[in-house]
């Protein structure tokens, strides 16, 4: 070989030597080579690892695509129960506003802007995906726990058949 011969001090001939020994080469640091069969080997095995590197970044896309998404839900239901208790804490100062009042509760006339009342009103209106998801988490509750109360309750045990009075029998023909 030509690199035996080589200055044993040239840093390169080392850094060729440690990688040319671990199994794989330096791009551009050796010789390329001029067999067919080499090179057919050598493309793929590199397509395999582009295959391979490919399914990892689409695994890592999709990996924190969901993650996102559970961050962005997360801030949605936190928004909406914000929403809620700035609700309720509004109703319950309304209701104490009113209460206070030397008149006690009483509605504004007609001709009157609403004032907070439309506030909690359309706070209402917004409120509807919150009581959506509670309602559908309460059916899913009671439909998981059906099958277990099912389990849980024993089968009816079946008395058996009363028998009909002896007097009824009809003597049997015999054979012929």
């Amino acid at each position: 070989m030509a690199n035996e011969n080589a200055n044993p001090n040239d840093p390169m001939n080392f850094v060729r030597n440690m990688w040319g020994n671990m199994g794989f080469s330096l791009p551009g640091m050796v010789a390329p080579t001029f067999d067919v069969d080499e090179l057919e080997k050598r493309i793929k095995d590199l397509k395999a690892v582009e295959g391979w590197l490919r399914m990892n970044l689409s695994m890592l896309q999709a990996t924190i695509q969901g993650l996102e998404m559970q961050a962005t839900t997360l801030s949605a239901v936190k928004a909406m129960g914000e929403m809620a208790s700035n609700a309720a804490q509004q109703a319950v100062e309304n209701a104490a506003q009113q209460a206070a009042q030397p008149g006690g509760p009483a509605t504004p006339p007609p001709s009157e802007p609403a004032g907070p009342d439309a506030a909690g009103a359309f706070s209402q209106a917004a409120m509807w995906p919150w009581q959506l998801m509670q309602q559908m988490q309460e059916q899913l509750q009671q439909k998981s726990e059906q099958p277990k109360a099912a389990a849980a309750t024993p089968p009816p045990v079946r008395k058996p058949a009363a028998k009909k009075p002896a007097a009824a029998k009809r003597p049997r023909k015999p054979a012929a």
